[in-house]
């Protein structure tokens, strides 16, 4: 179909005119689109939208660490003899009575604000959004929330906790790592195994 002077297809549809010299004219009537980037996979995700995830990360890691579950000590409490601090106000009272729950806790908030960190600065420079070490740094940061939520909660076993943080990240590592229609069948399965038990 030919188009006039005015850029009016046959059929009155209206077309930009390309930059001078920029297409050759197609041969036999087919016109090559050039290859369509596919954004259903991690490698499609917007840098700008990344680093707002990540500053959210670094937000709630901080404020994690800030506010220790169970609160901190009012007051200062010696032993009966006098000779000895059993707690001074101001410390947090997860670590005077959960020690081992209180360290895996902070080791989670400290690992999420530093990932979320990489991730910030691996963005700013420039990194590849698909590179290794974006990916890498978001899935240790996002998954490091899940383990902070459950340390925090009191009736939870520290081994239960720390297997469902390792299956997170690898479930966010395979699911930002392999190809669209590989995660699609990754889920029915999942899905699938769920329905059946």
């Amino acid at each position: 179909m030919q188009a006039g002077n005015n850029g009016v297809l046959g059929g009155g549809q209206m077309y930009p005119y390309p930059p001078p010299g920029t297409m050759a004219p197609p041969e036999h009537g087919v016109v090559e689109h050039p290859p369509a980037v596919n954004q259903n996979n991690w490698g499609g995700n917007d840098a700008n939208t990344l680093l707002v995830v990540a500053t959210l990360i670094t937000t709630l890691a901080y404020q994690l660490g800030c506010n220790v579950p169970g609160g901190y000590w009012q007051d200062t409490k010696m032993s009966d003899d006098g000779k000895r601090v059993i707690h001074l106000a101001g410390d947090p009272v997860m670590r005077d009575l959960h020690r081992p729950r209180y360290w895996v806790f902070m080791a989670a908030s400290w690992m999420g604000f530093l990932g979320s960190m990489l991730m910030t600065l691996s963005l700013l420079v420039r990194m590849p959004v698909d590179s290794r070490q974006v990916r890498w740094s978001f899935a240790v940061a996002y998954s490091s929330l899940v383990l902070t939520f459950i340390v925090s909660q009191s009736n939870t076993h520290l081994s239960i906790g720390i297997a469902v943080w390792v299956a997170t990240v690898a479930f966010l590592w395979l699911m930002i790592s392999v190809r669209p229609e590989h995660r699609a069948k990754i889920i029915r399965f999942c899905c699938c195994c769920f329905r059946q038990n």
